[in-house]
Protein backbone atom coordinates (compact mmCIF):
# COMPACT_ATOMS: atom_id res chain seq x y z
CA UNK A 1 0.00 0.00 0.00
CA UNK A 2 2.75 2.60 0.65
CA UNK A 3 4.68 1.76 -2.31
CA UNK A 4 0.97 2.55 -4.28
CA UNK A 5 0.96 5.88 -2.35
CA UNK A 6 3.94 6.84 -3.11
CA UNK A 7 3.84 6.40 -6.84
CA UNK A 8 0.67 7.80 -6.46
CA UNK A 9 2.08 11.22 -4.72
CA UNK A 10 5.17 11.28 -7.36
CA UNK A 11 2.35 11.03 -10.35
CA UNK A 12 0.40 14.05 -9.06
CA UNK A 13 3.09 16.13 -8.42
CA UNK A 14 4.32 15.40 -11.80
CA UNK A 15 0.86 17.04 -12.78
CA UNK A 16 0.75 19.80 -11.07
CA UNK A 17 4.54 20.59 -12.48
CA UNK A 18 3.25 20.68 -15.87
CA UNK A 19 0.30 23.38 -14.61
CA UNK A 20 2.76 25.94 -12.75
CA UNK A 21 4.49 28.82 -14.62
CA UNK A 22 7.82 30.09 -14.00
CA UNK A 23 7.65 34.09 -13.52
CA UNK A 24 10.56 36.52 -12.98
CA UNK A 25 10.45 40.02 -10.64
CA UNK A 26 12.84 42.96 -10.39
CA UNK A 27 14.10 43.33 -6.94
CA UNK A 28 16.76 46.17 -6.36
CA UNK A 29 17.68 45.64 -10.29
CA UNK A 30 18.34 41.78 -9.76
CA UNK A 31 15.86 39.74 -11.84
CA UNK A 32 14.76 37.06 -9.85
CA UNK A 33 12.70 33.82 -10.34
CA UNK A 34 9.70 31.64 -8.98
CA UNK A 35 7.31 29.10 -10.07
CA UNK A 36 3.71 29.23 -8.86
CA UNK A 37 0.71 27.03 -9.32
CA UNK A 38 -2.70 29.16 -9.04
CA UNK A 39 -6.33 27.92 -8.05
CA UNK A 40 -8.69 29.21 -10.53
CA UNK A 41 -10.87 30.82 -7.37
CA UNK A 42 -9.18 33.79 -6.21
CA UNK A 43 -8.15 35.38 -3.59
CA UNK A 44 -6.84 32.22 -2.12
CA UNK A 45 -4.05 31.50 0.75
CA UNK A 46 -0.51 31.23 -0.07
CA UNK A 47 2.10 29.50 0.91
CA UNK A 48 6.18 30.16 0.23
CA UNK A 49 8.01 27.54 -0.20
CA UNK A 50 11.75 27.66 0.22
CA UNK A 51 13.87 24.94 -1.11
CA UNK A 52 17.31 23.62 0.66
CA UNK A 53 20.81 24.51 -0.59
CA UNK A 54 21.90 23.34 -3.68
CA UNK A 55 18.26 22.91 -4.87
CA UNK A 56 15.70 25.63 -6.69
CA UNK A 57 12.04 25.84 -6.60
CA UNK A 58 11.52 22.97 -9.49
CA UNK A 59 12.60 20.65 -6.45
CA UNK A 60 9.82 21.54 -4.72
CA UNK A 61 7.69 21.10 -7.18
CA UNK A 62 8.77 17.21 -8.07
CA UNK A 63 10.01 15.93 -4.55
CA UNK A 64 7.31 17.02 -2.10
CA UNK A 65 3.23 16.60 -1.79
CA UNK A 66 2.84 20.42 -2.13
CA UNK A 67 1.39 20.52 -5.43
CA UNK A 68 -0.90 18.17 -4.54
CA UNK A 69 -2.04 19.99 -1.42
CA UNK A 70 -2.42 23.18 -3.23
CA UNK A 71 -4.74 21.47 -5.72
CA UNK A 72 -7.05 19.64 -3.37
CA UNK A 73 -7.61 22.85 -1.11
CA UNK A 74 -7.30 25.73 -3.46
CA UNK A 75 -3.98 27.08 -2.40
CA UNK A 76 -1.48 29.48 -4.12
CA UNK A 77 1.31 27.97 -3.93
CA UNK A 78 4.82 29.84 -5.01
CA UNK A 79 8.35 28.15 -5.21
CA UNK A 80 11.14 30.64 -5.25
CA UNK A 81 14.53 30.00 -6.44
CA UNK A 82 17.52 30.99 -4.35
CA UNK A 83 20.27 32.74 -6.13
CA UNK A 84 23.63 30.32 -6.47
CA UNK A 85 20.94 27.83 -5.21
CA UNK A 86 20.76 29.14 -1.89
CA UNK A 87 19.31 31.85 0.21
CA UNK A 88 20.67 34.73 2.41
CA UNK A 89 19.09 34.12 5.85
CA UNK A 90 20.31 35.80 8.56
CA UNK A 91 23.46 33.74 9.27
CA UNK A 92 26.67 34.40 7.73
CA UNK A 93 28.66 31.22 8.01
CA UNK A 94 27.72 28.03 5.01
CA UNK A 95 29.37 24.57 5.17
CA UNK A 96 33.13 24.93 3.85
CA UNK A 97 32.05 23.07 0.42
CA UNK A 98 28.74 25.03 -0.72
CA UNK A 99 28.61 28.72 -1.29
CA UNK A 100 26.08 30.83 -0.45
CA UNK A 101 24.41 33.94 -2.60
CA UNK A 102 25.81 36.42 -4.52
CA UNK A 103 27.06 39.26 -1.44
CA UNK A 104 24.51 42.05 -1.07
CA UNK A 105 22.03 39.21 -1.80
CA UNK A 106 18.43 40.48 -0.14
CA UNK A 107 16.07 37.44 0.11
CA UNK A 108 13.89 39.30 3.09
CA UNK A 109 13.43 41.93 0.02
CA UNK A 110 12.08 39.54 -2.28
CA UNK A 111 10.23 37.62 -0.53
CA UNK A 112 8.47 40.28 0.39
CA UNK A 113 7.81 41.77 -2.78
CA UNK A 114 6.97 38.15 -4.40
CA UNK A 115 4.45 38.16 -1.25
CA UNK A 116 3.07 41.78 -1.66
CA UNK A 117 2.74 41.38 -5.52
CA UNK A 118 0.52 38.40 -4.84
CA UNK A 119 -1.89 40.20 -2.25
CA UNK A 120 -1.84 43.82 -4.85
CA UNK A 121 -3.24 41.80 -7.92
CA UNK A 122 -5.79 39.62 -6.08
CA UNK A 123 -4.11 36.13 -6.01
CA UNK A 124 -3.10 36.31 -2.52
CA UNK A 125 -5.74 36.42 1.00
CA UNK A 126 -3.39 38.65 2.90
CA UNK A 127 -4.71 37.56 5.69
CA UNK A 128 -3.68 33.92 4.81
CA UNK A 129 -0.18 34.39 3.84
CA UNK A 130 2.48 31.92 4.87
CA UNK A 131 5.91 30.60 4.52
CA UNK A 132 7.33 27.01 4.47
CA UNK A 133 11.56 25.72 4.12
CA UNK A 134 13.58 23.29 4.41
CA UNK A 135 17.38 23.01 5.61
CA UNK A 136 18.85 26.33 4.19
CA UNK A 137 15.03 26.96 3.27
CA UNK A 138 13.71 26.26 6.76
CA UNK A 139 16.48 28.59 8.24
CA UNK A 140 15.00 31.61 5.69
CA UNK A 141 11.69 30.82 6.83
CA UNK A 142 12.67 31.38 10.11
CA UNK A 143 14.05 34.86 9.04
CA UNK A 144 11.27 36.10 7.36
CA UNK A 145 9.14 35.13 10.44
CA UNK A 146 11.66 37.34 12.29
CA UNK A 147 12.06 40.10 10.15
CA UNK A 148 8.31 40.20 8.80
CA UNK A 149 5.98 38.96 10.97
CA UNK A 150 3.51 41.52 9.43
CA UNK A 151 3.26 39.62 6.03
CA UNK A 152 2.68 35.37 7.77
CA UNK A 153 -0.08 33.99 9.45
CA UNK A 154 2.36 30.95 10.12
CA UNK A 155 5.50 29.63 9.31
CA UNK A 156 7.74 26.29 9.31
CA UNK A 157 10.81 24.95 9.52
CA UNK A 158 11.74 21.75 8.52
CA UNK A 159 15.55 20.22 9.15
CA UNK A 160 17.30 23.18 10.49
CA UNK A 161 17.50 24.82 13.51
CA UNK A 162 18.95 28.46 14.61
CA UNK A 163 22.60 29.91 15.33
CA UNK A 164 23.67 32.67 17.58
CA UNK A 165 23.79 34.63 14.41
CA UNK A 166 20.52 34.46 13.86
CA UNK A 167 18.58 34.82 17.34
CA UNK A 168 20.22 37.61 17.97
CA UNK A 169 18.85 39.05 15.32
CA UNK A 170 15.15 38.26 15.29
CA UNK A 171 13.02 40.79 16.39
CA UNK A 172 9.93 39.88 15.39
CA UNK A 173 6.85 43.06 14.78
CA UNK A 174 4.15 40.05 16.58
CA UNK A 175 4.42 36.49 17.55
CA UNK A 176 3.98 34.17 14.26
CA UNK A 177 2.96 30.39 15.11
CA UNK A 178 5.77 28.21 14.31
CA UNK A 179 5.99 24.97 13.50
CA UNK A 180 9.46 22.33 14.04
CA UNK A 181 10.51 19.53 12.18
CA UNK A 182 13.62 17.92 12.86
CA UNK A 183 15.30 14.43 13.58
CA UNK A 184 17.72 13.55 15.81
CA UNK A 185 20.24 11.58 13.52
CA UNK A 186 20.23 14.25 11.04
CA UNK A 187 23.80 14.48 10.04
CA UNK A 188 24.58 18.36 9.15
CA UNK A 189 22.28 20.13 11.30
CA UNK A 190 22.77 18.45 14.82
CA UNK A 191 19.51 17.32 16.70
CA UNK A 192 21.79 18.02 20.04
CA UNK A 193 23.40 21.20 18.32
CA UNK A 194 27.26 21.70 17.62
CA UNK A 195 28.68 20.82 14.44
CA UNK A 196 27.20 18.24 12.64
CA UNK A 197 29.28 15.12 11.28
CA UNK A 198 29.07 15.67 7.22
CA UNK A 199 31.25 17.14 5.09
CA UNK A 200 28.79 20.04 4.32
CA UNK A 201 27.69 20.77 8.11
CA UNK A 202 28.15 24.63 9.36
CA UNK A 203 29.19 24.88 13.06
CA UNK A 204 27.61 26.49 15.95
CA UNK A 205 23.99 24.88 15.33
CA UNK A 206 21.75 25.61 18.35
CA UNK A 207 19.70 22.12 19.54
CA UNK A 208 16.30 21.64 18.64
CA UNK A 209 15.52 22.17 22.54
CA UNK A 210 16.92 25.29 22.48
CA UNK A 211 15.62 26.45 19.30
CA UNK A 212 11.95 25.46 20.44
CA UNK A 213 12.75 27.16 23.66
CA UNK A 214 13.34 30.75 21.54
CA UNK A 215 10.22 30.46 19.85
CA UNK A 216 8.32 29.39 22.60
CA UNK A 217 9.92 32.81 24.61
CA UNK A 218 8.87 34.98 21.61
CA UNK A 219 5.15 33.95 21.48
CA UNK A 220 4.34 33.99 24.94
CA UNK A 221 4.48 30.37 25.78
CA UNK A 222 4.94 28.30 29.25
CA UNK A 223 8.74 26.74 28.70
CA UNK A 224 7.87 23.00 29.23
CA UNK A 225 5.78 20.18 26.76
CA UNK A 226 2.36 20.96 26.63
CA UNK A 227 1.68 17.36 25.19
CA UNK A 228 3.56 14.60 24.02
CA UNK A 229 2.17 12.08 21.16
CA UNK A 230 3.28 9.61 19.64
CA UNK A 231 2.29 9.00 16.24
CA UNK A 232 1.43 5.55 14.75
CA UNK A 233 4.53 4.06 12.94
CA UNK A 234 2.78 3.46 9.30
CA UNK A 235 6.25 2.92 7.61
CA UNK A 236 8.41 0.60 9.97
CA UNK A 237 10.64 -0.76 7.57
CA UNK A 238 12.11 3.05 7.23
CA UNK A 239 13.09 2.53 10.91
CA UNK A 240 12.31 5.91 12.37
CA UNK A 241 9.25 7.27 14.46
CA UNK A 242 7.31 10.87 14.73
CA UNK A 243 6.93 12.45 18.09
CA UNK A 244 4.84 15.49 18.20
CA UNK A 245 5.26 17.83 20.81
CA UNK A 246 2.97 20.65 21.56
CA UNK A 247 3.63 23.61 23.66
CA UNK A 248 1.15 25.55 25.99
CA UNK A 249 0.77 29.03 24.22
CA UNK A 250 -1.86 31.87 23.91
CA UNK A 251 -4.58 31.59 21.63
CA UNK A 252 -2.88 31.90 18.20
CA UNK A 253 0.49 31.50 18.79
CA UNK A 254 1.20 27.72 18.81
CA UNK A 255 4.44 26.30 18.76
CA UNK A 256 4.91 22.44 17.67
CA UNK A 257 7.59 20.31 17.24
CA UNK A 258 7.59 17.02 15.26
CA UNK A 259 10.74 15.49 16.29
CA UNK A 260 11.26 12.22 13.66
CA UNK A 261 13.01 9.32 15.98
CA UNK A 262 16.14 8.29 14.18
CA UNK A 263 15.71 10.61 10.70
CA UNK A 264 18.08 12.27 8.79
CA UNK A 265 18.46 15.73 7.10
CA UNK A 266 15.16 14.49 4.96
CA UNK A 267 12.41 15.50 4.60
CA UNK A 268 9.48 13.27 5.81
CA UNK A 269 6.99 11.89 2.83
CA UNK A 270 5.43 9.58 1.00
CA UNK A 271 7.57 9.72 -1.92
CA UNK A 272 10.94 10.49 -2.23
CA UNK A 273 12.74 13.56 -1.26
CA UNK A 274 16.04 13.03 -3.22
CA UNK A 275 16.70 12.01 -6.94
CA UNK A 276 18.87 9.29 -5.53
CA UNK A 277 17.17 7.61 -2.54
CA UNK A 278 19.79 5.24 -1.62
CA UNK A 279 22.74 7.86 -2.34
CA UNK A 280 20.72 10.22 -0.04
CA UNK A 281 20.70 8.00 2.45
CA UNK A 282 23.99 7.14 3.37
CA UNK A 283 25.14 10.77 2.67
CA UNK A 284 21.98 12.52 4.89
CA UNK A 285 20.63 9.83 6.93
CA UNK A 286 16.97 8.00 6.63
CA UNK A 287 13.72 9.54 5.37
CA UNK A 288 10.61 9.15 7.67
CA UNK A 289 7.41 7.56 5.61
CA UNK A 290 5.40 7.80 9.01
CA UNK A 291 4.29 11.48 7.93
CA UNK A 292 4.23 13.63 4.74
CA UNK A 293 5.69 17.00 5.84
CA UNK A 294 3.34 19.30 3.62
CA UNK A 295 0.22 17.74 4.69
CA UNK A 296 1.61 18.30 8.37
CA UNK A 297 2.30 21.64 8.21
CA UNK A 298 -0.82 22.63 5.88
CA UNK A 299 -2.66 20.96 8.64
CA UNK A 300 -1.01 23.43 11.13
CA UNK A 301 -1.18 26.49 9.19
CA UNK A 302 -4.68 25.88 8.14
CA UNK A 303 -5.83 27.23 11.62
CA UNK A 304 -4.54 30.32 11.66
CA UNK A 305 -5.72 33.81 9.56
Amino acid sequence: MLRWMRIAALAASLAAASSASAVTIDVNGVKRSYTAQLPAKRPAPLVIVLHGKTQRGADMITRTAWPQVAKREGLAVVFPDGLNNAWADARTKAGPALRGPPAGTDDVAFIAKLVEKLVADGTADARHVFIAGISNGGAMAMTMACARADLFAAAASVIMNLTDEAAVTCHPSRPVPMLLMNGTADLLVPYGGGHGTSYFAADGFWSTDETLAFWRRLNGCETDDAETTDLPDRAPADHSTVTRISSRCPRGHDVVLYRVNHGGHRVPGFSPDARFPKVAAGLLGPQNADIDAAETIWTFFSRFP
